[in-house]
């Protein structure tokens, strides 16, 4: 019969799923792309999360009590200016957790049987994030981290729930999974990851190829200085009617109220105003 161990240490003999490097080879990158989506996919649905709301935001922005501590630690004048300006920034992450407990409260996260509603879902690291995160887990509600992986890696915060703590390779099966179940976005002052975000999703309202969704920009004086909507519209790079896509708002409570206007509860569809 001869040694069939040379063939069976082969690489080729390998299952399938067992070749690392089959599965990770160009050929099989559109596999791996269906397998990131499916996996999120079917936790999802075995969690009974029908629809989020898309919290976005700095992962720069500290916590009052990261603050605390950063003053006590700043020495010399310029690490004093920076921890005071963290110190201003520091409301940001105060509203954005505020913002997340009260959806989580009055959305629906917290069915204890049936469909759960508007469950928070962010990026899944530090700051803005970390705060809907928190808000959520305040009010005993699930929320959800989508983490990517990065060259510098970022950790999941601690507020996420764990078995909806997920992270991805590819950013475009991310896109996908903030928008296809999301009931609304709530935008905190943030960078370029932030704008990229929330264009794509004004991109999407815009071309009608989203379900209808309020879009809350949080802090106004902060978008009105970071981004000329107005220029945008008096150059016709936009129509004039399309400022409408999105609304500003300062506070928690201010955001609930656009929504719930748009038709935002558990069982009421969605409206454009």
């Amino acid at each position: 019969m001869g040694d069939k161990e040379p063939q069976q240490r082969s690489r080729s003999y390998l299952l399938a799923v067992e070749d690392r490097e089959f599965l990770e080879s160009d050929e099989m990158r559109g596999l791996r792309l269906a397998l990131e989506f499916a996996k999120v996919e079917r936790t999802l649905k075995a969690m009974n999360i029908v629809s989020t709301v898309v919290v976005f935001g700095s992962h720069r922005v500290l916590s009052p009590e990261q603050v605390e501590a950063t003053l006590k630690l700043a020495k010399g004048a310029e690490a004093s200016a920076r921890a005071k300006q963290q110190q201003r920034l520091s409301a940001w992450y105060r509203e954005a957790r505020n913002f997340g407990r009260i959806i989580s409260e009055r959305g629906g996260a917290l069915a204890s049987d049936g469909a759960r509603q508007n469950v928070i879902v962010t990026g899944g690291g530090p700051g803005i994030m970390e705060a809907a995160n928190r808000g959520a887990a305040d009010a005993g509600a699930p929320s959800i981290g989508f983490n990517i992986v990065l060259p510098e890696e970022q950790e999941p915060n601690s507020y996420t729930t764990p078995d909806l703590t997920f992270r991805f390779h590819y950013f475009g099966v991310r896109k996908m999974h903030f928008a296809m179940r999301a009931n609304a976005l709530a935008v905190f002052p943030g960078g370029f990851g932030t704008l990229d975000e929330l264009f794509e999703i004004l991109t999407l309202k815009q071309t009608r190829k989203s379900a209808p969704m309020p879009v809350l920009l949080f802090e106004r004086d902060y978008w009105r200085s970071a981004v000329n909507f107005e220029a945008l519209a008096e150059l016709g790079m936009i129509d004039r009617e399309e400022l409408a896509l999105f609304d500003m708002v300062d506070t928690a409570e201010e955001a609930w109220s656009v929504m719930a206007s748009r038709g935002l509860t558990a069982q009421t569809p969605l409206r454009e105003p």
